[in-house]
């Protein structure tokens, strides 16, 4: 902790009166839909076999309930995969790459990691294209005769790709996506994406474990058409015979699912259905404007992520004036024992900072209540400092 931090107006030293009615602020797992409750949940797949009759029916539910929320096309397909969005993107790399040259692009640190896995573990010496945290690599620069691996929204950054526009229709690469923070959050043109990984932790308030994978038609080609060179896992197996296991996009996954899980899911997927894309797009961007007036209204307060165009509207990524990570754990540590806010320390391997969930399972108003117990965190632990 430095001695230059500067605050004339610290407002909220005393604890505010009003504290947000959900405080969770978690990236992952984020916080539950709002009204959600567990009698909520369906039970009658509980105790029986993800192969029986009713387990398939309730995973194939969830696959088109997440299709139809989505307004993913047909000619893309969804499969519950193990591992969470890492173990969906690790079995896209294991099995498609590999047929040309690689480039990754790290911002944060997932994408740091797509980068080791590359180097260290494929061994496939990848054109790698950097930037350090709070920016975006020049998109400009990416060569799309080869296969590109990028995050759409960077968790641990708070900073995202603005769009699509900068993958080309008649790319010779495939796109492969982490969209973990991003899917249900942002318009995505699926025209433009071959591989896309999501978990339901994330946007969907859903639980840790599962992950999703979307194959649009050239990943399912390359799937058909190329072997790798290294062995692959039973859990990354996605081909049987040179053809796509279909099953694996029909509910019928690879390894045993926890259907309680499923079941919350589909929970989850029921409200954002009642909202729609674009309902949880909106709810999502409402929280993020409530938190940029936060920050605005405060010297101390800033965005790790500066150019508004690539800042994250979901894992929103923030600077305190001067602190160290020792000053951020006492301010969390103060707001958690609160009950103000809970699990809103940066991601461990960022800057020293915070970093609040915008997506659409919170609520506005939690957020607006929020700025006052920042101002009483802030002043808190900088008096014991």
């Amino acid at each position: 902790m430095t001695d230059s931090v500067t605050a004339p107006d610290i407002r909220g030293a005393s604890k505010p009166a009003t504290k947000p009615a959900r405080p969770f602020f978690s990236s992952g797992p984020c916080a539950k839909p709002p009204g959600w409750d567990a009698s909520q949940l369906a039970t009658d797949s509980l105790g029986r076999s993800h192969r029986s009759k009713i387990g398939k029916q309730r995973l194939q539910y969830a696959i088109d309930l997440m299709r139809e929320t989505l307004g993913l096309p047909d000619t893309h397909r969804i499969g519950i995969v193990p591992g969470s969005d890492t173990g969906a993107f690790e079995m896209a790399m294991w099995t498609m790459l590999g047929a040309r040259p690689v480039t990754t692009l790290a911002w944060e640190s997932f994408g740091e990691g797509w980068v080791t896995d590359a180097v260290k573990q494929l061994k496939i010496d990848p054109t790698v294209i950097r930037a350090d945290y709070g920016q975006l690599p020049d998109l400009n620069a990416v060569d799309w005769s080869n296969d590109v691996l990028f995050t759409w929204n960077g968790t641990t950054s708070g900073v995202r790709v603005p769009n699509a526009d900068w993958i080309p229709e008649t790319r010779e690469g495939l796109s492969f996506a982490d969209a973990t923070s991003g899917v249900f959050a942002y318009d995505i043109d699926w025209a433009k994406i071959d591989v896309a990984t999501f978990s339901w932790q994330k946007v969907l308030g859903g639980e840790g474990g599962h992950g999703v994978l979307i194959l649009g038609p050239r990943a399912v080609e390359r799937l058909e058409s190329y072997t790798p060179a290294w062995p692959l896992p039973k859990v990354f197996r996605l081909v049987s015979k040179g053809k796509l296991t279909e099953g694996v996009f029909k509910g019928e996954t690879i390894n045993t699912p926890s259907m309680l899980a499923v079941e919350d899911v589909i929970v989850s997927l029921e409200w954002a259905k009642s909202l729609g894309e674009r309902g949880l797009i909106g709810r999502s961007d409402a929280n993020a404007a409530a938190l940029d007036t936060i920050v605005a209204e405060r010297d101390w307060l800033g965005h790790l992520a500066a150019d508004p165009a690539t800042r994250s509207k979901t894992s929103v990524c923030l600077t305190v004036e001067g602190a160290d990570e020792a000053f951020i754990k006492a301010m969390a540590s103060a707001l958690e024992k609160e009950g103000a806010a809970y699990d809103v320390a940066g991601y461990r391997d960022a800057p020293p900072g915070l970093r609040i969930w915008c997506g659409a399972t919170v609520d506005t108003a939690d957020i607006e209540a929020l700025g006052p117990w920042l101002d009483w965190a802030y002043a808190t632990a900088k008096a014991a400092a």
